[in-house]
């Protein structure tokens, strides 16, 4: 029978299209399946024949001066494809590959098995046995990601073309449709306003290209801006709210790109001053920059230069741009429907290194990661260095998302039963510890210190005279929140919403303290939202606090920017909280008054004063998060279904396993206890 073949080089820094057989390896835990010779000589003369048909030209993968990876923009060079990106869908070619004149396209080929479900299991070897394609894997280590190689047979010698694909372009605007989380789902037709189509056009207008193809968004996109920094750069964090976009409006070519790019990029160790950070960091950004092809002063060639933390202000790694990957990566695959890419070798391969970062052992007793300032979102000296809440509720979502993706085998088993142990440690750390209402805060007003034993209720020695004024009036009769931030003799009494919203959403805080929070928020909505969605920290650093927390920062003064200022972006995490509360009134509540004001003001990235009235000072206009965070939040209320496929409810197998079982240590009782029951 004849075959027809689609190759996928998946996320390997050096590359060319090249056909490599290896017999067997188990870096990856597992054996690869053994690919007949007739085979292999079949896919070769298919490729040979179509290589003769007409001359191809791809991207060249060799490493850079820039560190990055390579994709030839020679203007007489065409690119070819065996993969259309548009959805993610592949393509299978019968004759001949088929060069798209209109779109130059990488070298990336992104092979895809389509499927309207997903089975209980995520295990790799549950496709190698199925007769309609095989894989061979190349062991080339951590820092080398492995080829994979698919040869898709349609039967009976028939291949059929897919042309189901959408292109992303700003001539073709997709405002009017959202598309559910199966393919073929036909689509739902919906209103527009002239501000959402404006912020479409905007959105569309942020999107970068490498080789064709789009990548991601610039972080912010206005015209008359001179000096646009590192705001030109796409930022994994930043490009959340915007992936949650196009997912939500039925494009997914722009995520799956955006997740596999950046996968690559992971496994660079880029350094600050000679010191490597440990591997499978993932860059808070990257650009993509055109350089003169070597040897050749006409043409040029685009890499993606990323950036680990060594350009950022603080000159600090990021933290949360891996957890952020691995939430974004579930995202993808609830709401398309499409779990091949998290199911294939070399995500598998970037998930685990991701949390071997992130699970290593070390001086700290906490379950909670430690972490210093300027690591997250707030990404300047604010006083949040240890363990700050943000970080906590990302870390735990992203634990979360790892063990429903993570394929379990051999090489897995250790790795998924750290993980669940974690869960259920650090839920308990942070419902336990993190927690302040009316009666915590009395019980710490009557704290004693210096107690040694193993019963101590005050466990971290806090000082009851830690207790700020401000939050005495403050706090209401009901509800509550959780804390910024915990360490010996030191609680950050802080409000924190980032942190806050991620702990609803993520289930991290009990479905009372979730309630709680949305209590306090609605009680003390003048100081949280006022006339712009949301306060990212409440309240401000004033005065002397400012000078010896901040060292004085310019930019970080009193309710502006980090230090108080009001972040539209915050705008869908709220929606999310709020949906999965049952409370949406409130977030429709916040969109209005958004709604009102960010098109006049040029969708600015912050703003200032204490009721967030002006535009920040230094704040970007036109920024990108800003516009996908209002985009999203209008979605996500007009189909709240598809905000179920993005937060979780209470775990009750990590209660079963829940920590403060371990009665001998004298813990107290756990507040798991009343879900539990």
């Amino acid at each position: 029978m004849k075959s027809s073949t689609c190759i996928g080089i998946s996320s390997m820094k050096p590359c060319c299209i090249f056909l490599v057989s290896y017999r067997s390896s188990s870096i990856f835990g597992f054996s690869p399946p053994k690919m007949s010779r007739s085979g292999i000589r079949n896919l070769s003369k298919s490729l040979s024949k179509a290589v003769d048909r007409r001359r191809l030209h791809s991207c060249k993968h060799n490493k850079s001066q820039i560190v990055g990876y390579k994709c030839v923009a020679d203007p007489n060079w065409r690119a070819f494809s065996v993969s259309d990106s548009s959805w993610g869908q592949s393509r299978v070619f019968s004759d001949s590959f088929r060069v798209d004149k209109g779109r130059s396209r990488g070298v990336l080929v992104i092979p895809r098995v389509a499927s309207d479900f997903r089975n209980h299991s995520t295990s790799v070897e549950h496709h190698v046995n199925e007769k309609n394609f095989e894989r061979i894997y190349i062991q080339g280590g951590l820092n080398v990601k492995p080829l994979v190689i698919e040869r898709i047979e349609m039967g009976d010698g028939l291949v059929k073309e897919d042309n189901t694909g959408i292109n992303v372009s700003e001539s073709d605007v997709n405002t009017n449709n959202v598309e559910g989380s199966n393919l073929t789902e036909p689509r739902i037709q919906r209103e527009v306003s002239e501000i959402e189509k404006e912020a479409w056009n905007i959105l569309r207008g942020a999107v970068v290209s490498y080789c064709g193809n789009p990548v991601g968004t610039v972080a912010a996109n206005d015209p008359a801006d001179k000096q646009p920094l590192n705001y030109d750069q796409i930022f994994i964090r930043d490009f959340v709210p915007s992936a949650l976009a196009f997912l939500l409006n039925g494009e997914a070519e722009i995520v799956k790109n955006f997740l596999l790019h950046t996968l690559q990029l992971q496994s660079w160790e880029k350094t600050v001053d000679c010191y490597s950070p440990g591997q499978g960091l993932m860059p808070a950004s990257f650009k993509v920059r055109t350089v003169p092809r070597d040897g050749s002063p006409e043409a040029f060639e685009e890499v993606l230069d990323p950036d680990f933390g060594e350009s950022a202000i603080g000159r600090v790694a990021p933290v949360d741009s891996g957890l952020w990957w691995i939430i974004l990566l579930r995202a993808y695959g609830k709401i398309t429907g499409d779990y091949s890419l998290q199911d294939r070798v070399d995500v598998q391969t970037g998930i685990r290194l991701i949390l071997n970062l992130c699970l290593t052992d070390g001086f700290d007793m906490f379950p909670s990661l430690l972490v210093t300032d300027g690591s997250c979102m707030i990404d300047r000296r604010m006083g949040i260095h240890g363990h700050p809440l943000e970080i906590q509720a990302l870390f735990y979502s992203a634990l979360r998302c790892s063990r429903e993706m993570l394929t379990v085998n051999d090489a897995t088993k250790n790795l998924v039963a750290a993980v669940n142990n974690r869960l259920s440690a650090l839920s308990f750390h942070i419902r336990e510890y993190y927690w302040v209402d009316i009666k915590k805060i009395n019980e710490i007003y009557r704290y004693n210190t210096e107690e040694y034993s193993t019963d101590a209720i005050n466990k971290f020695n806090i000082y009851p005279d830690q207790i700020p004024s401000w939050l005495v009036d403050w706090i209401p009769d009901e509800g509550g929140y959780f804390i910024g931030n915990l360490q010996p003799a030191h609680m950050d009494f802080r409000f924190f919403t980032l942190g806050n919203l991620w702990a609803i959403v993520s289930s991290l805080g009990t479905p009372k303290q979730n309630k709680d929070v949305l209590d306090l928020i609605v009680a003390k909505w003048d100081d949280l939202v006022a006339n712009m969605p949301l306060k990212i920290i409440y309240p401000a650093l004033e005065s002397d606090e400012w000078r010896i927390i901040t060292g004085s920062d310019p930019k970080n003064t009193p309710w502006s920017y980090h230090n108080g200022g009001s972040w539209p972006t915050l705008l869908w995490q709220f929606t999310l909280a709020c949906i999965k509360m049952g409370k949406p009134e409130l977030a429709q509540r916040a969109v209005a008054l958004a709604e009102e004001r960010l098109a006049v003001d040029q969708w600015p990235e912050y703003y200032d004063t204490r009721s967030g009235r002006f535009i920040g000072k230094q704040s970007r206009l036109y920024q990108t998060w800003t516009v996908a965070g209002f985009l999203t939040s209008k979605m996500l209320l007009q189909n709240p279904e598809k905000a179920s496929l993005l937060f979780w409810e209470e775990d009750y197998e990590l209660l079963e396993t829940c920590v403060c079982g371990l009665s001998k240590n004298g813990r107290r009782k756990c507040s798991r206890l009343g879900p539990r029951s």
